[in-house]
């Protein structure tokens, strides 16, 4: 029942699914993050009179890159793990917010928690954590980089951290994840933090 909750399913009759590495194209074990590719009939043949666009998101073999993350389970079922362009690439590390996001999670007073990329002069990118808290719970930056001490690789562990009401969000509810860069660095303008 755990399986319904926690993944996507399986590929069905006449679909295809793989999981690829984004950068070489190999298709990824069972186990390894990449991008989800699919085709067969229910997969869009293309954009409409964009031939450009088409050609960025369907390989020369029928796939659709769908720029999202996700991992094959041993018993074929597909878990999205996150979307590429969320990605931070710190010092040549590429780093999944979402796997942050959930382990930050474990700490009790963290309603919500968004990680994107933070420009950063000496890597390209820090990690920037941004927490909404429970009401009546604190915590501070200090607490959360001693939790993430020895638990997660240092390397994705959040430079940056912001205690937040509330996220950037579309009309429709949907947070705006690509709006959090420029709220941090407003942040750290107004906090007097020097991007590094």
């Amino acid at each position: 029942a755990e399986v319904r909750y926690t993944t996507v399913g399986r590929d069905f009759e006449f679909t295809e699914v793989k999981v690829i590495d984004p950068e070489t194209g190999e298709e990824c074990p069972v186990g390894v993050q990449g991008e989800m590719c699919n085709r067969g009939y229910n997969t869009m043949k293309g954009y409409y009179k964009n031939p450009e666009a088409t050609a960025e998101v369907i390989d020369k073999n029928g796939f659709l890159h769908s720029g999202d993350l996700g991992v094959k389970d041993e018993n074929g079922n597909y878990r999205i793990t996150g979307r590429i362009k969320d990605m931070i690439i710190r010092g040549g590390e590429n780093i999944y917010p979402r796997e942050i996001e959930e382990f930050l999670y474990q700490m009790p007073a963290i309603k919500d928690v968004q990680v994107a990329g933070i420009p950063s002069k000496k890597y390209g990118e820090a990690v920037g954590a941004f927490i909404i808290l429970h009401e009546g719970c604190s915590l501070n930056e200090f607490d959360v980089r001693e939790f993430c001490q020895g638990k997660i690789a240092r390397y994705k562990i959040p430079k940056y951290i912001f205690f937040v009401k509330e996220f950037p969000m579309t009309g429709s509810g949907k947070i705006q994840k690509f709006k959090l860069k420029d709220v941090g660095l407003e942040l750290c303008r107004q906090q007097g933090i020097e991007i590094i």
